[in-house]
């Protein structure tokens, strides 16, 4: 049993490096490791970490892979198809002394999912769709392919959209609220902080 604190974690995930050039249309930014420990430390809680093969699908530099893998994931699989952001992933991972397995793979890809297997949980920080409509699907979709659990940070308000997209697949089983403070990173950003409102979304695949 891992005796790391939700504070202790947040505290070894500031030391994550983020992408060294950003993609806007990608909605590339690093998740901020108070949101990024939450996530992982409340499915800790809820034993869908320790011990499990977890997936984080986008994973970009690593946050949330590195996380759960210093909570005692048994195996941890990294998915982006930016090579570059998988590079500073393999340094963030090696810095904090954890070793989750990275893949380049693009998530919209139909094989990507018998090329991961199984999975005991899905972890992953989609992109909103404030760059390209409807971009967290293939994540949604992926994830319910290989996984029961799945935890993802959507836009708040985004549970209704979530509900009834995976109608008949999978089902909300809970919305943890939080706050995405993402500091200036490209041109269109007017602040040198935002803090965007978000949801935590819980979604457990229904069996048969």
């Amino acid at each position: 049993m891992t005796g790391i604190r939700l504070r202790h974690l947040e505290m070894r995930l500031s030391e994550v490096k983020g992408f060294p050039v950003p993609s806007a249309r990608d909605e590339q930014y690093l998740t901020p490791p108070d949101l990024a420990a939450r996530l992982i430390f409340h499915a800790h809680s809820r034993s869908d970490i320790e011990g499990k093969r977890v997936c984080d699908l986008g994973t970009g530099t690593g946050i949330l892979a590195i996380a759960a893998a210093l909570l005692g994931a048994a195996a941890v699989i990294g998915v982006e198809r930016d090579r570059a952001a998988l590079s500073v992933a393999t340094e963030n991972a090696e810095k904090l002394g954890v070793t989750p397995r990275f893949i380049e793979d693009d998530i919209g890809d139909p094989g990507l999912a018998s090329r991961i297997g199984p999975c005991d949980t899905v972890v992953m920080n989609p992109p909103f769709g404030a760059q390209k409509r409807h971009a967290d699907r293939p994540f949604i979709d992926t994830a319910l392919l290989i996984a029961p659990i799945i935890y993802g940070i959507f836009n708040a308000g985004s549970k209704e959209f979530v509900s009834s997209y995976i109608q008949g697949r999978a089902e909300i089983v809970e919305v943890v609220g939080g706050t995405l403070s993402m500091k200036r990173a490209f041109s269109f950003h007017t602040r040198d902080l935002r803090d965007t409102p978000v949801e935590i979304i819980v979604m457990r695949r229904m069996k048969g």
